[in-house]
């Protein structure tokens, strides 16, 4: 299959709320990157993460297999360092193959839940 994409993107919005009222991993508060890696080349991915008042965390690396899909979770990167909690951060994405990122929140501090998701700015 044609690779599709870009091998730059952007994502300006990201906070990880620390509270949930929903029980298990399906209903914690999260932030995640959706990535498809639709080429016929595995993707080697790297995310910078970057903030207000502190210099920037990572980069944090990830694998997406050739023809596959990756629901990457801010909350479970932590290798140089966690992502924090309740603090507001941007990233950009970086592979060396061509990529399409989605971003996507999930939101349960309140029992009525929310979700948003919206793609990522792609580099030119």
């Amino acid at each position: 299959m044609t690779a599709i994409g870009k091998t730059r993107w952007a994502i300006a919005e990201g906070f990880i709320p620390s509270a949930s009222t929903g029980s298990g991993r399906a209903f914690e508060s999260h932030e995640t990157v959706c990535i498809l890696n639709a080429g016929d080349r595995d993707a080697n991915v790297r995310i910078t993460v970057f903030f207000a008042d502190r210099p920037p965390a990572g980069p944090y690396a990830v694998r997406v297999p050739a023809q596959r899909t990756s629901h990457v979770r801010f909350n479970d990167l932590d290798d140089p360092e966690p992502v924090p909690r309740d603090t507001d951060y941007a990233s950009v994405v970086e592979s060396d193959q061509p990529i399409v990122c989605q971003h996507t929140r999930l939101d349960s501090r309140q029992a009525e839940l929310a979700l948003l998701s919206t793609v990522a700015w792609a580099a030119d």
